[in-house]
């Protein structure tokens, strides 16, 4: 799926802002499974799997969807960090709940979207090299939500090492003894995980 960009995008927030549910719907549908992913990490990092993802990403959506109007960006990266806030509150509710507490938790709420903006980060440049000019930028959907959106299609074995190698910062030896695997096939994985992101990614520009 290569979504939405440049003119058609803007056209589609502006039509989403006068109320038009399908063409909001189709716009936060591109976000999927890059707010899947961010929450998939902060879940494991945080609340042990107890909490579904995707219930917290639909949960996001309809927050959205309710108050979209309160979106004064213009621009794609404005968009994905407006919908990361919503996300990190979300989180937060889920983590207060899981841990039997009342009060809400703006600390946790700020550490949260610091994560989740830090993940998107690691995103954009983390697992796959800047090529392309600031010019072709403009022309083309965030890097980021391009690379969750490549992410996805791969195997989980193919996920589970990019994410442990680029984002948890483990070395190949880390790695292999975590799966108790050699080094060698680890590295043999890693290369291949990433020859076939690449290919994702180029075929989702």
């Amino acid at each position: 799926m290569n979504g939405i960009s440049g003119p058609e995008w803007e056209q589609c927030v502006r039509q989403a802002r006068r109320g038009d549910e399908r063409a909001l719907g189709r716009l936060l549908e591109q976000y999927r499974a890059y707010l899947l992913f961010l929450a998939r990490f902060q879940i494991s990092q945080r609340l042990n799997g107890k909490v579904d993802a995707s219930d917290i990403v639909q949960e996001t959506f309809c927050e959205a969807g309710r108050d979209f109007g309160q979106f004064l960006g213009h621009s794609e990266d404005e968009l994905t960090a407006w919908l990361r806030r919503i996300l990190a509150r979300n989180l937060a509710d889920q983590a207060r709940r899981f841990h039997g507490t009342q009060c809400r938790d703006v600390r946790l709420e700020r550490r949260l979207a610091d994560a989740l903006d830090a993940s998107s980060v690691a995103l954009d440049r983390g697992l796959l090299a800047r090529e392309s000019s600031p010019s072709d930028k403009a022309a083309r959907r965030e890097q980021a939500v391009l690379v969750a959106n490549a992410l996805a299609r791969l195997p989980a074995h193919y996920q589970e090492v990019l994410v442990l190698r680029h984002l948890k910062d483990l070395s190949c030896a880390e790695i292999a003894r975590r799966q108790d695997k050699t080094v060698d096939s680890v590295k043999c994985l890693w290369a291949r995980a990433l020859a076939k992101l690449r290919q994702c990614f180029e075929e989702s520009r």
